[in-house]
């Protein structure tokens, strides 16, 4: 790539990006792992948890590709997803209403100055109790899918955790092979209030924020009879987010994820940093 990149960096609830307009290909997708991996690493790169590519679709406004830190790419991140349907309807590739493509299926969004309402893919309830053998203690938790893969522990004191280690524990537990999966550990203050914590994979470490992981939180914490809908849920970062659903008989259906989408700042890359 030899010719200068800009970008936005945002952040939804502390889960910080680097957002592209990709749609002439400045960054060729078969390197984007690897700029992904170069950009986000903190003290050397702009640093942040994922990069977002805003791409061409013939079957919504914008197509994204989104990786993880690490490089790896993932199906669905909800504070992602909110932070690019702003970059787009700020950037006027889309109006306040838009769609965008994911490989977790088309999003819908809208916009409403900072704050930003995302429809999410009808989560998958893979298991509604789940326990697990982690080293010397049994867990026991929910699973489900909001896009991406998230295992729920509801716990007495969400501080009193030791996310980084138990979740990384159990994000490469044998049961989740070869995919692994995110890992949120919950505490019910309300039955309309929750505080999260999340271990992320690919980040490969505990995150301020998940949006895919607060609602599988909410969701799970629905599903133990111990929540209604719709559910706050408090954030490691100190933001709120708002999980709107409807739990049927059949499953889960209508969920959006609502909160801020905020931009930091915009920047160019014309530097050592272009690969």
């Amino acid at each position: 790539m030899n010719k200068p990149i800009s970008f936005k960096k945002m952040h939804g609830s502390g889960n910080d990006f680097i957002l592209v307009d990709n749609r002439s290909m400045v960054v060729p997708l078969e390197k984007a792992n690897e700029v992904a991996k170069i950009l986000c690493r903190r003290k050397f790169g702009v640093g942040a948890d994922g990069l977002i590519l805003i791409c061409e679709s013939e079957q919504a406004d914008f197509k994204w590709y989104f990786y993880n830190a690490d490089g790896s790419e993932a199906e669905m991140c909800g504070n992602g997803g909110r932070c690019a349907a702003r970059f787009a309807f700020e950037t006027g590739i889309a109006g306040s209403e838009l769609s965008f493509e994911t490989l977790a299926g088309i999003i819908h969004a809208s916009i409403n100055g900072k704050r930003v309402k995302l429809e999410l893919p009808t989560p998958e309830i893979l298991e509604r109790e789940l326990t697990l053998d982690v080293r010397d203690q049994v867990i026991t938790g929910s699973f489900l899918n909001t896009g991406v893969p998230h295992f729920v522990q509801i716990v007495e004191d969400v501080q009193a955790v030791p996310v980084y280690e138990i979740g990384r524990l159990i994000r490469h537990h044998k049961k989740f092979q070869p995919q692994g999966t995110n890992c949120n550990f919950v505490e019910i203050r309300k039955e309309n209030y929750i505080v999260v914590r999340t271990y992320e994979r690919g980040v490969e470490d505990e995150t301020h924020a998940c949006g895919t992981g607060a609602v599988a939180s909410a969701i799970s914490c629905a599903l133990s009879m111990k929540c209604v809908p719709p559910i706050t849920v408090e954030t490691w970062g100190g933001e709120k987010l708002k999980v709107f659903f409807e739990l049927t008989q059949e499953g889960v259906k209508d969920v959006f994820l609502e909160g801020e989408a905020i931009i930091v700042y915009s920047g160019e890359l014309n530097g050592d940093m272009i690969v």
